[in-house]
């Protein structure tokens, strides 16, 4: 059997994409999963969702570029269910762009959710986990961790970022599991918010190959579900035919 059934799994980013494919797949395997996001009208289907086919599902909402915010969603996690064993800090932008477009504001903005959002799930989840003796945070990079290219100089940098923050967690943990998922190109609303439009066709034309969100979900439910005294570390997943 799967190490999954009854883990309290705590998702950002929920509401869409890899969030909510993974939400459905870790629910379906027998986890307790809390579900947050902004946008609640969805998260509520979502749960419905989840209840309908048996499975154990909360919301609340959360904006994860507010530290207070995201300690309360924790904590109520825990509230409703007595502990938190997986946090994965999923919720992310990316508004693409040259640098001498200088889209300072869609720069704060992909430095707040994507590093600050990290951050405040660490922050929020690392003293329950301590508390506990066990936990698991995983982490959403990109493999534009891995490679830079012309309009995503920023957003490599939030996704570096990210997998260095993981990895720093992953040597200081002694009972911590620590996992960095970093997908290729998948077929999700990230990049719906890109203001350039020579930015818009680069993603239009990488999206040709995308994998679907269930490709993830999949690779979060495996790192989820090895033995405790296992930890994955790092999971890259692309589309067969990416090159970068």
């Amino acid at each position: 059997m799967l190490n999954v059934e009854n883990k309290v799994i705590v998702i950002t980013g929920a509401s869409s994409g890899i969030g909510e494919a993974s939400a459905k797949l870790l629910a379906a395997n027998g986890a307790k999963v809390v579900l947050g996001a902004r946008r609640t009208d969805r998260l509520e289907k979502l749960v419905e969702e989840i209840h309908v086919s048996g499975g154990t599902a909360e919301f609340k909402a959360v904006d994860v570029t507010d530290r207070g915010d995201v300690k309360a969603f924790i904590e109520f996690a825990k509230d409703k269910f007595g502990r938190v064993d997986v946090i994965f800090n999923n919720a992310g932008v990316m508004p693409l762009s040259p640098l001498n477009a200088l889209k300072v504001e869609e720069w704060d903005n992909m430095i707040n959710v994507n590093v600050h959002g990290v951050l405040n799930g660490i922050a929020a989840g690392l003293p329950i986990m301590e508390a506990q003796g066990s936990g698991q945070i995983i982490n959403t990079a990109s493999i534009a961790a891995h490679w830079v290219g012309p309009t995503a100089a920023v957003y490599c940098a939030t996704k570096y970022a990210v997998w260095a923050i993981s990895e720093g967690l992953r040597q200081e943990s002694q009972n911590i599991r620590v996992t960095t998922i970093s997908p290729g190109v998948v077929e999700t609303e990230l990049g719906l918010d890109i203001t350039d439009e020579s930015s818009k066709g680069f993603l239009q034309e990488l999206r040709k190959t995308a994998l679907t969100t269930d490709a993830i979900a999949r690779a979060v439910l495996y790192a989820v579900s090895q033995p405790d005294d296992v930890d994955v570390n790092e999971i890259i997943v692309r589309p067969i035919r990416q090159i970068m």
